[in-house]
């Protein structure tokens, strides 16, 4: 099972779920996020854009921004919904683009689902020119591992709940169940493998952030209170030098 293959048949799923003003988590964390970290900068490329929600909020705010995806679910409907955007069907691997094209590339949760990581890296350096810059977000490499989550501990007095980090230094690709019908290829990888593939790529990390989930997230359900103190996603802006 590919990538491409999965996000090809999960395509409505995801639009439906997280895009037109529906997720909370973009509405008031990452597209507010990626306007500010790439506020000034005229030419932007967004990297496994999907149906292009951060891309029209850049457009919005004067980019000139190109949308990539290689799933043609995703790309029609962010053709639809228009907003400024141009976009071009392909794999982060492989980029249509000639060298410096673009002064930033945004990627919003999309790595995790790629399997050619030192390749996608070093055609995002490619394509961006000398000084540009590269705005990441993706899903905590730490806390987020595969087999994470609350555990309630009744065996001591009084019972304690806390986080249990999964299996983080193994490094691995798996389908994960996400809903009853959903299943969704992830790839995990350490922090190190991937602060090291970006320096590889001669990409290098100006600012971390680590936010908490954001009160809309957090209002979902009770229980989610309870995470607010368990970041989910990791922000890396990264320079080409």
């Amino acid at each position: 099972m590919t990538t491409e293959w999965t996000w090809e048949d999960h395509a409505d799923w995801w639009i439906d779920r997280f895009t037109d003003g529906v997720d909370p988590e973009y509405v008031e964390q990452f597209v507010p996020m990626a306007l500010s970290e790439l506020a000034g900068f005229d030419r932007v490329l967004d990297l496994g854009c999907g149906e292009g929600q951060i891309g029209r909020a850049l457009a919005g705010s004067g980019a000139d921004v190109v949308g990539v995806d290689p799933t043609v679910g995703q790309l029609r409907v962010a053709i639809e919904r228009g907003g400024g955007p141009r976009y071009v069907r392909a794999v982060s691997s492989a980029l249509s683009f000639a060298d410096g094209s673009f002064d930033a590339v945004v990627v919003c949760l999309v790595i995790e689902h790629v399997d050619a990581l030192e390749e996608t890296l070093g055609e995002i350096a490619r394509v961006l020119r000398p000084g540009g810059r590269l705005a990441w977000f993706l899903n905590h490499p730490l806390f987020q591992t595969p087999g994470s989550g609350w555990i309630d501990d009744h065996m001591v007095d009084p019972p304690e709940q806390y986080w249990r980090v999964g299996r983080y230094l193994d490094e691995d690709a798996n389908i994960e169940p996400v809903e009853p019908g959903v299943h969704i290829r992830f790839v995990h990888r350490s922090l190190s493998t991937y602060v090291n593939a970006l320096a590889d790529a001669g990409l290098f990390i100006e600012r971390m952030e680590e936010p908490p989930p954001p009160a809309g997230f957090l209002d979902r359900a009770p229980e989610y209170r309870e995470a607010q103190s368990i970041p989910r996603l990791l922000y890396l802006r990264c320079a080409r030098r």
